[in-house]
């Protein structure tokens, strides 16, 4: 190389270095900080789970028992004289006749018996 060129060379270096080392003692304004980014809100967290259990089928509540209308006191009902076999057993008239009252005048009773009951069952 001859000398020239490396004049020229050592002028650039010279140059370079001169000019980089001018920026440098510059005062420049500071650049502000760069702000870390704010962090992402995070999801909020889901609800608990909250088991809703089905309500069991309400139990059919079944009617109160109806109200005993009978009393306890009230009688078997009573043997009847005038069936069929004692009628057709009967030697006469007369006989068949004071079997048919004698039963229905117990008959009688236990109606009267039955429809007091009856009424007393109707009354609120």
């Amino acid at each position: 190389m001859s000398s020239a060129a490396a004049r020229v060379m050592l002028l650039a270096v010279g140059a370079a270095l001169a000019l980089g080392g001018c920026q440098t003692l510059r005062r420049h304004k500071p650049v502000p900080p760069v702000a870390e980014p704010a962090p992402l809100p995070q999801p909020a967290p889901p609800p608990p789970r909250v088991l809703v259990l089905p309500r069991p089928a309400p139990t059919p509540t079944a009617p109160p028992p109806p109200k005993a209308c009978v009393p306890r006191t009230l009688a078997p009902p009573p043997r009847y004289p005038d069936t069929d076999a004692a009628l057709r057993a009967s030697p006469g008239a007369a006989d068949r006749y004071q079997l048919m009252a004698a039963g229905r005048i117990l008959r009688e009773q236990r109606l009267e018996d039955l429809e007091r009951i009856v009424a007393a069952c109707r009354a609120p």
